[in-house]
């Protein structure tokens, strides 16, 4: 049988069935045209592959052609019979091109310092990094609600004669409305949309500045990549249970009516986002200390950090 698959039983079957269904899923049809175009790339033929896969051929040309809705487990066998990543099968950015995937090739297994080396490098490359001495004239901080990135980015740009700007009001400006109205009447997608316009405007506007930016802002990854390339980034960390505190205590009773689920919540999305706080140049923890001596140990970092007088 040649890689190609001449005319069988099953193929004809399937064709014909494929041809009766003209609402096929596109979603479908574009994956079942990338296992035919991998199997074609790795000069396979659709036994050759069921076999090693360890599902029918019928199943398998049902996948090629848009009309079985495989599981992720299935799919994952294929794809290792496919010599292929999961992610290559399931088709994104990183595999529409011959480039792509010889970059993902230099890049896979590397260290997260490797990884941000090749980053930095990409955006001097491309001009998206940012003037390294304008750079460290902005400082960001970053963190969950209540770790406290109002209240001591108005302190550190006070002493810094610094503006202060907090990214979630000028969100609102963009919008002309809050942001839990954001989210309710646009939709998640929408807010992010603003955030990434609101810093965009900040960076422009502001030389210097001290910049609080929203919990969230670390999850859209091209906002991150401008708040990382213009900004002196710092993480304001605290332990879950003092940003609860600090949560209500700025009057917001509503994640204590379940603190136990709220404080779950709390963890998972701290476990969640923590890999991307720790992009930021400098960690910091404001747990357990004052205010005062909390604020003195941050203005120390961060002067000697940017080599401030």
């Amino acid at each position: 049988m040649s890689w190609n698959d001449p005319a069988s039983p099953v193929t004809d079957a399937t064709r014909e069935g494929a041809a009766d269904l003209p609402d096929k899923n596109p979603l479908l049809v574009a994956l079942g045209e990338r296992v035919r175009n991998l199997r074609a790339r790795r000069g396979l033929t659709r036994k050759a592959v069921a076999q090693v896969a360890e599902v029918s051929e019928r199943h398998l040309a049902n996948l090629e052609y848009g009309i079985g809705n495989a599981s992720i487990l299935v799919l994952q066998q294929v794809a290792r019979a496919l010599q292929c990543s999961l992610a290559e099968l399931l088709g994104d950015v990183t595999t529409t091109s011959p480039e792509w995937l010889l970059i993902r090739e230099l890049l896979e297994h590397r260290s997260e310092a490797e990884l941000r080396r090749a980053r930095l490098a990409l955006g001097e490359l491309f001009g998206t990094g940012g003037d390294v001495a304008a750079r460290s004239n902005r400082i960001a901080l970053i963190g969950l609600r209540g770790a406290g990135k109002t209240t001591l980015g108005q302190m550190l740009a006070e002493d810094l004669d610094y503006p202060f700007v907090e990214l979630s009001r000028e969100i609102e400006k963009f919008a002309g409305c809050q942001i839990s109205e954001i989210h309710n009447l646009y939709g998640t997608n929408a807010y992010r949309r603003y955030e990434r316009r609101a810093l965009e405007e900040a960076i422009q506007i502001y030389p210097e500045a001290v910049i609080a930016t929203p919990g969230g802002l670390v999850s859209d990854a091209a906002t991150l990549n401008l708040l990382l390339s213009h900004c002196y980034t710092v993480w304001l960390q605290a332990d879950p249970e003092e940003h609860m505190q600090r949560v209500a205590a700025q009057g917001d009773l509503r994640p204590m009516a379940a603190s136990r689920e709220a404080m779950d919540d709390l963890r998972r999305i701290l476990t969640g986002r923590a890999a991307f706080y720790s992009k930021a140049d400098l960690v910091f923890d404001t747990s357990s200390a004052p205010l005062a001596e909390t604020f003195q140990a941050l203005r120390m970092k961060v002067r000697e950090a940017l080599q401030i007088g």
